[in-house]
């Protein structure tokens, strides 16, 4: 029996803290999207639960995919599992339980498979966002009684870094499957390279994302480049202190922050920059890297974020490095080496080809078709076995 066959007239439910239409969403949520809406094409009924919020109606259905927004982003986690505990989502045959720091704590609800998608581990994030006895009690949900809890459960990875990382929290490595990020097909902006330097920064405003280390960077370097610019796309619940940090420090012109722009406007911000920078703490694979690659624009990033070692090919298709220093010596070095940076774009705009939605898809209903046959998979392509 083929895994379309399997996953054909099943319902999926996925449980997730956001999804694409929340001003807080981003890369992971484009992912859940993604592989719901794969599951829909191979003739799965579909679910996604997650937050209420402004942009979006309660209920509704897109691409086939149908949405349920209920409490805030603390209460949702309660909703979700009293809508699966109560059967309010209907008969559900399999649960994707999206794990962003915080599990939903599917398996106490339902004796149906469930799969524990994880992005990253937060280990580091959890005394940023949230200091002192909260990210204390996180941390430990996350790292103790989350394993424990889905202790028999198969889990998705998007990249071999937190393959690793869920390791080290006592997930067996065999019922850890990898399906990694694909790329969205580029939008055609025909705008080309910017006159001047120019660096990019896409991607939500939250402390993690350490934007203050490429605002540090652009001014460290405007003096050998008076006319550099940096701009900041996204928007988030930091995004006032970012302001305050780049006013502080006499940023002037040199920063731009772009807010929340539409399609065109990223690909044209991706298209006219000479680099993306990434300063992020953590990431588990950085899907804007991909994005940016589309357009010739190769990413500089810390090694230490975890999946930013798969979706960057180091020296390839951009520059992984180790410490803020780095990182602005870096910057420094390619905006003043065009030979060097256009080398670095043929790498990216290669390696953002690499990926695909559709090998992603294939490969997340695979996972899903094992686990509704009981089974567990430990591939770092399920969909080539």
């Amino acid at each position: 029996m083929s895994d379309h066959s399997e996953i054909s007239g099943r319902h999926v439910a996925f449980f997730s803290w956001r999804d694409t239409r929340n001003p807080e969403g981003g890369g992971a949520e484009r992912y859940l999207e993604k592989m719901a809406e794969g599951l829909v094409e191979r003739g799965a009924e579909v679910t996604i639960l997650c937050a209420a919020h402004a942009a979006a109606p309660p209920e509704e259905v897109h691409n086939g995919v149908r949405y349920v927004r209920r409490g805030t982003k603390l209460s949702v986690y309660r909703e979700g599992v009293t809508a699966l505990a109560r059967r309010t989502l209907g008969e559900v045959d399999v649960v994707v339980d999206v794990q962003n720091g915080l599990p939903f704590f599917t398996r106490a609800a339902t004796r149906k498979p469930v799969v524990v998608l994880v992005h990253h581990v937060h280990r580091e994030q959890w005394p940023v966002v949230y200091p002192g006895v909260t990210g204390r009690v996180g941390w430990w949900i996350e790292h103790s009684l989350a394993p424990r809890l889905y202790r028999r459960c198969q889990y998705v990875a998007v990249s071999r870094a937190t393959r690793g990382e869920l390791q080290q929290l006592g997930v067996g490595a065999d019922r850890i499957a990898v399906v990694h990020n694909g790329t969205d097909p580029v939008v055609p902006v025909g705008t080309g390279k910017s006159a001047h330097p120019m660096i990019a920064v896409v991607g939500r405003l939250v402390p993690h994302k350490q934007v203050e280390h490429a605002i540090d960077a652009a001014l460290a370097l405007r003096g050998r480049h008076p006319d550099l610019r940096l701009h900041v796309v996204g928007s988030g619940w930091w995004e006032a202190e970012l302001h305050a940090y780049a006013a502080a420090r006499g940023a002037g012109e040199t920063v731009v922050f772009e807010g929340q722009v539409d399609e065109r406007r990223k690909h044209e911000v991706y298209e006219q920059s000479w680099l993306l920078g990434l300063p992020s703490l953590k990431e588990g694979w950085g899907l804007v890297i991909g994005e940016a690659g589309m357009h010739r624009t190769p990413a500089v990033a810390y090694r230490s974020a975890g999946g930013t070692r798969e979706s960057i090919a180091h020296d390839r298709s951009g520059v992984l490095v180790d410490h803020p220093a780095d990182f602005t010596r870096t910057l420094g070095r390619l905006l003043a080496d065009r030979v060097e940076r256009e080398r670095l774009g043929v790498g990216a705009l290669e390696m953002s080809h690499e990926f695909t939605w559709q090998h992603a898809q294939e490969s997340f209903a695979h996972v899903l078709a094992s686990a509704l046959r009981g089974e567990r998979i430990d591939s770092q392509d399920p969909d080539e076995e």
